[in-house]
C-alpha cells in the first residue's frame, strides 16, 4: 500500500455500517470523495458490520448488505491497490481494544452521547448494551491503525472526540500508546437533505418512499423521487437557509456537476422548479450510471470479492495486531 521510500502519508479510516439503503448522501458526502483523495492518504475503509448488530438483523441479509456495500464502494473507485477495505468482524481486534476502552471509558462519557440518547429513546426497553457502547467499538476502529484523519459528518464529530478523549486517557494514564486523531468535516456535500423533508438529514435507515435517492436505483425511480422532492413557496431559484428545498436540489446538481454555487444559479435563473428537478434527475443518473454498470460486474463474481476482502484484512492485521500488544503491554496484562 505504501512505499518505504516516500514520505509517510497519513493515515485516514472511514468505516461504513453495511445496512440500509446507500444514497447520494453517502455517495457525495463521502464515498465519492474517499476515492478522489485516495493518493493524498494512506486509506482504511471498514465495512463495520459489527456495529450493525446493536439493532435486530437478519443474518442472511447482513452478509448480503456487507458484499453489496464492498462491491459499491470498488465501483465508485475506491482501489485495493491504494487502500485497504476490509470487514470489521475479520479483525478480531476491533472487539478486544474496545473491551481494554471500557475499562478506560467512564459512564458519564457514554451517558452524554447524543447519538445514544437519541436511539435509545426511540428503542426504549428494548435498546441494546451494545447500543450503549458502540462508541467504544468505533474509538477502537480508529485507533487501532494510529490514524491521523477521521473524515465524518458534522453528526458524528462528537464519537471522534469521544476517541480523542479515551486516547488522550490512556496515553496520560499508562504511556503513549495512542495517536490522538482529527475529526475532518468536508466542506461541501457533506449533508444532503431528505427530499420528502430538507430540513432533515437523508438518512440510510429511513425506508420512507421519496425520501432518498439510492446510489443503485434505476432511472425511473430516481426521476420520481426527485420529481417528487418538496421545494418551497416562490418562484426564484437560487440558495436561500430560509428555502431549504429550492436549496437541497441545488446542492444536488453542484456535487453532481461539479458546479460552483454561482454556476448553478445562473443555469437556473428565470426557470421553473420543473426544470430544475428534470436537469438535476438527469445529472444524477448520468452520474450514477458507471457506478451501476461497475457494480453488476462485480456481483457477478462473488468468489473474487470475498478474496479480496479476506487478502485486504490479512494485510491490515498485523499493523492492529501490533496495537493490542502495545496495549496490553501497558496495561499490565497478558505474559
Amino acid at each position: 500500500m505504501t512505499n518505504p521510500g516516500a514520505a509517510r502519508k497519513p493515515i485516514v479510516f472511514s468505516g461504513i455500517q453495511p445496512t440500509g439503503q446507500i444514497h447520494i448522501g453517502n455517495y457525495f458526502g463521502a464515498v465519492k470523495r474517499w476515492a478522489a483523495e485516495q493518493d493524498k492518504y494512506e486509506n482504511i475503509f471498514c465495512l463495520v458490520d459489527m456495529h450493525a448488530l446493536t439493532v435486530p438483523q437478519d443474518p442472511a441479509v447482513l452478509r448480503d448488505k456487507t458484499f453489496e456495500t464492498a462491491a459499491i464502494l470498488l465501483a465508485a473507485g475506491i482501489d485495493p491497490a491504494k487502500s485497504h477495505l476490509f470487514v470489521q468482524s475479520d479483525i478480531a481486534e476491533h472487539g478486544e481494544l474496545a473491551w481494554y476502552l471500557s475499562c478506560v471509558a467512564s459512564m458519564g462519557q457514554l451517558n452524554r452521547m447524543t447519538q445514544y440518547k437519541e436511539k435509545a429513546e426511540k428503542q426504549r426497553e428494548g435498546s441494546r448494551v451494545g447500543l450503549f457502547t458502540y462508541p467504544l467499538l468505533m474509538a477502537a476502529d480508529i485507533l487501532l491503525y494510529r490514524t491521523n484523519e477521521v473524515p465524518v459528518g458534522a453528526d458524528q464529530k462528537q464519537h471522534v472526540e469521544l476517541t480523542r478523549d479515551l486516547a488522550e486517557r490512556f496515553n496520560s494514564t499508562f504511556g503513549e500508546t495512542f495517536v490522538i486523531p482529527q475529526p475532518v468535516i468536508p466542506p461541501v456535500g457533506a449533508r444532503i437533505m431528505g427530499l420528502d423533508d430538507p430540513t432533515k438529514k437523508m438518512s440510510k435507515s429511513t425506508q420512507k418512499a421519496g425520501h432518498a435517492v439510492g446510489v443503485l436505483d434505476a432511472p425511473d425511480v430516481i426521476r420520481k423521487a426527485v420529481m417528487s422532492a418538496k421545494t418551497d413557496s416562490g418562484t426564484e431559484i437560487r440558495f436561500d437557509p430560509e428555502r431549504p428545498g429550492v436549496t437541497n436540489l441545488l446542492s444536488i446538481y453542484m456535487v453532481a456537476t461539479g458546479s460552483s454555487q454561482e454556476e448553478a444559479e445562473a443555469r437556473f435563473e428565470d426557470k421553473g422548479y420543473g426544470d430544475l428537478k428534470r436537469t438535476v434527475a438527469e445529472a444524477l443518473i448520468e452520474e450514477l450510471r458507471p457506478l451501476q454498470e461497475r457494480y453488476r460486474e462485480l456481483r457477478e463474481d462473488a468468489a473474487a470479492l470475498s478474496t479480496l476482502l479476506t487478502a485486504s484484512a490479512n494485510a491490515i492485521r498485523p499493523t492492529a495486531r501490533t496495537t493490542i500488544n502495545t496495549v496490553k503491554r501497558a496495561m499490565g496484562v497478558g505474559h
